[in-house]
């Protein structure tokens, strides 16, 4: 059996395919910064630096999802689901222009899921 701590609902991943079409690669990045740094970030994949500290969740949508470990701690026993919302942000991410921002449904991993997803 196999599950994955990250999915993206449909209004999501049409705004993602859509940035895609316009930017070319992208990487999602959540942070647990300042501001809107909690919230799930899209950049171009060349704008974003990754260190050690980020952990790769999955692929939404054919775009990397990294979350800085800190901010991973707070979510490891949780399914992350990304959403969009009418609304600017203060970010830099590139679906505020659109008017929109990436947010966060969220829910707790089923024992099976923790089991799974936290081995060690």
């Amino acid at each position: 059996m196999s599950f994955e701590r990250i999915a993206i609902t449909d209004a999501a991943a049409e705004v993602v395919k859509k940035l895609k079409g316009e930017y070319g690669e992208l990487i999602f990045h959540q942070s647990g910064g300042c501001c809107d740094g909690s919230a799930p970030m899209i950049f171009e994949k060349e704008d974003m630096y990754l260190d050690e500290s980020d952990i790769l969740m999955g692929q939404l949508v054919g775009v990397n999802y990294y979350m800085n470990e800190d901010q991973f701690e707070y979510w490891k026993h949780t399914h992350v689901t990304v959403d969009i919302t009418e609304g600017r942000g203060s970010s830099f991410s590139l679906e505020i222009p659109l008017g929109l921002r990436f947010i966060i449904q969220s829910r707790v991993l089923t024992e099976a899921e923790h089991d799974f997803l936290n081995k060690d």
